[in-house]
């Protein structure tokens, strides 16, 4: 009879994958709600500073793109 080796996890990634990956979920979740907002309280009124400011332009991708390769770090790194 050949015995079962219990000890080995069939488990794809470690303890350490996983929590880069929350890393990554939470910097594109932080990412999104930066980006996020810029309605007017009258619709009629269109305000270009809200809608095309640094925040909402350049910091909320540049964010959302860190955690994406934050991902892909987690996805290959040796458990």
């Amino acid at each position: 009879m050949s015995q079962n080796n219990n000890n080995k996890s069939l488990a794809f990634f470690g303890k350490s994958n996983y929590i880069w990956m929350l890393v990554g979920a939470a910097l594109i979740i932080a990412g999104m709600l930066l980006m996020s907002g810029g309605k007017s309280a009258d619709p009629d009124i269109f305000n270009p500073s809200e809608v095309y400011g640094f925040r909402r332009i350049t910091l909320a991708p540049i964010v959302i793109i860190a955690g994406f390769i934050v991902e892909i770090y987690a996805i290959f790194k040796k458990s």
